[in-house]
């Protein structure tokens, strides 16, 4: 089903099938909604998010951009605290061996909104392979991954006990139910 607010389309799965399949896959039960005001991807970076998304199937679109929602809130020079950078939040020490130049234009930039949002999409699938292994929700294991590093959800056995990422995969989560990648009047609510 495709749910329009305000003028905008909303990307939704519905039936019963379907919703409890969503249900499984973003760890709540079905019948509960994680809600929240719906986050706009910004129109020049649709075409980048959809593109970087088949880097690995295995984490929706949806996801992806609300990792960088809740990354960067879509600020390609955001530096935190904690000296990560960019637009999808990499440690330098990361980006040296993670970074992608997705734009081809021979530098691997943090920076560069194409470069960081293609290099988290790949880090996901290498962080999903890297957790494979370990009990609980993939995907959850996955953003913890992305956020705490594969060693700590290796070493506690799935999503370890910090606040900050417990934080952040329930941010992903209630983001990625809120996330509008479609605006009616530029795609028809079609994906590319």
């Amino acid at each position: 089903m495709v749910t329009v607010v305000a003028g905008v389309t909303l990307v939704a799965l519905v039936g019963t099938a379907l919703a409890g399949a969503w249900s499984v896959f973003m760890g709540t039960s079905q019948g509960q909604r994680l809600t929240g005001s719906p986050i706009v991807v910004p129109d020049e970076l649709r075409p980048v998010l959809l593109k970087a998304s088949r880097r690995c199937d295995a984490v929706p679109v949806e996801i992806l951009a609300a990792q960088i929602a809740a990354e960067s809130h879509w600020d390609a020079d955001a530096v935190s605290s904690a000296g990560a950078r960019g637009m999808a939040q990499f440690m330098p020490e990361v980006w040296e061996q993670y970074g992608i130049d997705a734009d081809k234009d021979g530098s691997a930039d943090v920076w560069n909104p194409v470069d960081a949002i293609h290099s988290a999409a790949a880090l996901n699938c290498v962080n999903r392979r890297l957790v494979r292994d370990v009990p609980g929700n993939r995907l959850h294991n996955t953003l913890a991954a992305y956020n705490a590093g594969f060693g700590n959800v290796l070493k506690y056995e799935g999503i370890p006990p910090f606040p900050e990422t417990e934080a952040y995969i329930e941010r992903i989560m209630r983001y990625a139910e809120t996330i509008v990648l479609f605006d009616n009047a530029a795609d028809n609510g079609t994906r590319a």
